[in-house]
């Protein structure tokens, strides 16, 4: 099947926060334009990054206070300076010499220096058209005056003519001029990053975005939105996602999102979920959406629980939410993230859907004829990687084989001998998929210690790896070799 507009191509995996960068954290400056070079160089046809969120306490951009707004974090520098919004004294205290993201640092100076460059701006025809065409800004605009007005304390904090959307509406002259500061900062990336989409696309390369099934807690969708969650009359959560105990986490994972009241998206025509996924097609090309077994059914905790033991399984309407947007959003290319625990109805809702699934070969040696095996794919209508975000860099994980997983490692991977990091690429890459994603951090034989993203139900220390340059001559003749070889090539 042909999904995407193509069959038989390859990607990388890097989230924008990974880039090389003077500034603390990558950006959308001149080293995303080099990466772009590069992946084009290489022949790689997609270049799949983690959520562009704003992220906020636990640095994760699948735990965003805005799903629709961009992270600040993200924005070039140099391209302020350029264009007269800062000087090179400013850009210099800008600088950090650390190589990887450090969170704290930038949430105590980067806001100081955009807003020394919002200063300095005189307004021009895209930043009125960009506020007039996305409605959510306003919102999002009056949630973050207010969250800096509260000292960015949980809007359920905040006094009721503030916690309660409709009055807090009422009192928004009173935050005028902060919340000019924010809408300037969602023109600012929005403005830079259709340029970095734009020179990707010149350059043959499409993007695939992600998109979390759920939305934090303490997030301007949950207080402006807060009849489509399952909240009580005092706005507090009467449950949360998680995932059940298993194996590897004998009290399950509690993720303390709000739940969505689906009787009532259903009621109203599933309307936040079609601006939502309209919303993620204006700046992806492809959009993978995290946990879409949430969307056949989801794992729901009472409020208050420690654990998620005391958990149990609910129905989603997810056949009638798709239906819907493929009626009204038709076209839009998806990638259904179908790991963790399948049942019948999340198989049964893949098929109706269409979507390609994923395929990690990282889980495929734990049984003999494990789905995940290439060996196994039904059909190419799948993307496959190595690992993902949240697993062992592939260096790791196959330097912990042992056992009878070691065993099936070998018999599935003949050229093992050389290189068990890159017998696994190699296999990803000559597997029937559609589309074969590799984390960058195992093209360049990366550990854990080095080059691992997430560790799941670990709260601290994610989401800070960068590379610290773009890969060179050696790595990029690599990659286009075995593109060329497995006839993934463009």
């Amino acid at each position: 099947m042909d999904n995407f507009g193509f069959s038989k191509k390859s990607g990388i995996l890097m989230a924008v926060s990974s880039l090389p960068s003077p500034y603390g954290i990558g950006t959308f400056g001149k080293p995303c334009y080099r990466w772009i070079d590069f992946l084009a160089s290489t022949k790689t046809v997609c270049w799949q990054v983690l959520p562009l969120n704003p992220t906020a306490y636990g640095d994760s951009p699948y735990q965003s206070p805005a799903a629709d707004a961009g992270n600040p974090y993200f924005i070039d520098l140099d391209d302020l300076a350029a264009s007269g919004l800062l000087t090179k004294e400013e850009l210099q205290h800008a600088r950090h010499p650390s190589g990887k993201v450090d969170y704290g640092w930038l949430f105590y100076t980067r806001f100081d220096l955009l807003r020394k460059a919002y200063r300095r701006f005189k307004g021009e025809a895209w930043y009125t058209r960009f506020c007039r065409e996305n409605e959510w800004v306003e919102d999002y605009a009056l949630f973050m005056a207010l969250k800096c007005a509260h000292d960015y304390r949980p809007w359920t904090t905040w006094e009721d003519k503030y916690k309660y959307y409709a009055e807090a509406r009422r009192h928004a002259d009173e935050f005028r001029r902060e919340m000019g500061f924010w809408r300037w900062v969602q023109y600012t990336f929005f403005r830079q990053w259709r340029k970095v989409q734009a020179y990707a696309h010149r350059k043959g390369v499409q993007i695939i975005g992600d998109m979390p099934i759920y939305v934090a807690y303490d997030s301007v969708d949950v207080w402006r939105n807060p009849g489509l969650f399952l909240l009580d009359e005092r706005l507090n959560p009467t449950c949360v996602a998680g995932c059940p105990p298993d194996g590897f986490s004998p009290d399950g994972q509690l993720w303390g999102n709000p739940i969505y009241n689906w009787e009532v998206m259903r009621s109203q025509g599933f309307e936040w979920w079609v601006k939502r996924i309209a919303q993620n097609m204006r700046i992806y090309d492809i959009l993978r959406i995290d946990h879409f077994r949430g969307f056949a059914g989801y794992f729901s905790i009472p409020f208050g629980d420690t654990t998620a033991k005391n958990g149990h399984w609910e129905y989603c309407p997810g056949k009638e939410l798709f239906a819907t947007i493929k009626e009204r959003l038709p076209g839009t290319r998806i990638i259904a993230e179908d790991l963790g625990f399948l049942t019948p109805d999340v198989r049964e809702l893949l098929a109706f859907c269409g979507y390609p699934g994923m395929k990690i070969l990282q889980f495929a040696f734990f049984d003999d004829d494990a789905e995940y095996l290439p060996r196994m794919f039904p059909s190419d209508n799948c993307v496959v990687y190595t690992g993902s975000h949240d697993s062992d860099c592939t260096r790791s994980f196959c330097a912990n084989l042992s056992g009878d997983v070691l065993e099936r490692f070998k018999k599935e991977c003949p050229t093992h001998r050389r290189s068990r990091t890159q017998a696994l690429i190699n296999m990803a890459l000559e597997s029937r998929a559609n589309l074969a994603v590799i984390p960058l951090q195992d093209w360049l034989g990366l550990t854990n210690e080095e080059g691992r993203m997430n560790t799941p139900s670990v709260p601290y220390g994610n989401w800070t790896w960068r590379v610290k340059r773009i890969p060179g001559k050696k790595v990029l003749a690599l990659i286009k070799s075995k593109t060329k070889e497995y006839g993934r090539n463009r």
